[in-house]
């Protein structure tokens, strides 16, 4: 369960994001310590990306409690090669659409490259730019230590931060393309880095493309929700970009993504369809059209 609520009167009600324990009424919006609270319970859970208001809404209701507005857009929407190119302007209408379209789940906006690492008044302007405009719930950057006092502004300031560790795709021309991070020698600095985060107060911390043993030693060792993708399953959360796990993706997906669906094959056996109706007359018929 997601925790119980204050009101002692509350009327026990089976819990919309799956625990077969009874709970409280279950709460409107998903809060940052129902995530703590399944840390602390050992229950782990999911995040998806979104990009819009139909995969807000159905991952919404399918009781995803938490839903990632990700500089993936980059990749997923806009078509560009990499994270590298998306804008904030390109992010903001996107976040709004998730906000708007959820009532449950908390809704975390990405920070895309160059909007942040140039110095701490960057960032919190554009943080404040995604909670004002966006009405994201948060915000997630990208880097280690160096972040940290971003952190630390940004969560005094009232603006929740998710932190990003391991691989980080804004970085992939400097880190050389896709490459798994923490190994060897490396895993005693990312777990450093990880305590950092944790300590300028981030409330959760994506590891990625991290060996799974590092993955789960970075899990045992913070307070915090860690979100791993690509990071083995000793993580307190898994995220995923919406368009792999449902199959919209064409060629390779990467090792870490399971395929729950496939949207595409769907979606071009549909689109046959219609083509083949509407050029043999079949569509629109009697029903779908209007009498005098």
């Amino acid at each position: 369960m997601l925790g119980r609520m204050s009101d002692p009167a509350a009327v026990e009600q089976p819990n919309p994001y799956g625990s077969e324990r009874p709970t409280a009424a279950p709460v409107r919006r998903v809060r940052i310590p129902h995530l703590q609270a399944m840390k602390a319970d050992g229950r782990r859970w999911a995040m998806l990306t979104a990009y819009d208001m139909y995969s807000a809404q159905i991952f919404d209701e399918a009781g995803i409690p938490a839903l990632l507005v990700g500089d993936s857009a980059g990749n997923n929407v806009y078509g560009y090669e990499t994270t590298v190119p998306v804008t904030v302007d390109e992010l903001l209408p996107l976040v709004r659409a998730v906000s708007t379209n959820t009532k449950r789940a908390l809704v975390v906006a990405d920070l895309p490259f160059g909007s942040y690492g140039g110095s701490l008044e960057q960032g919190f302007h554009t943080a404040v730019r995604f909670m004002k405009e966006g009405l994201a719930h948060a915000v997630k950057l990208e880097g280690g230590q160096a972040m940290a006092p971003l952190v630390e502004l940004l969560t005094t300031a009232g603006i929740p931060v998710m932190a990003h560790v391991g691989f980080t795709p804004q970085s992939e021309h400097q880190l050389g393309g896709y490459r798994v991070q923490g190994r060897g020698d490396a895993a005693d600095a990312l777990v450093d880095e990880a305590r950092a985060l944790e300590s300028a107060g981030a409330f959760a911390i994506v590891l990625e493309m991290v060996p799974a043993p590092v993955a789960a030693r970075v899990t045992e060792v913070l307070s915090i929700p860690t979100i791993g993708i690509g990071a083995g399953p000793g993580t307190d959360a898994q995220v995923l970009v919406w368009s792999d796990f449902a199959g919209l993706r064409a060629g390779k997906a990467p090792r870490f993504v399971k395929k729950y669906a496939d949207l595409r094959s769907t979606l071009t056996e549909a689109a046959k369809a219609y083509a083949a109706d509407v050029e043999s007359g079949a569509f629109p018929a009697p029903e779908h059209s209007f009498e005098e």
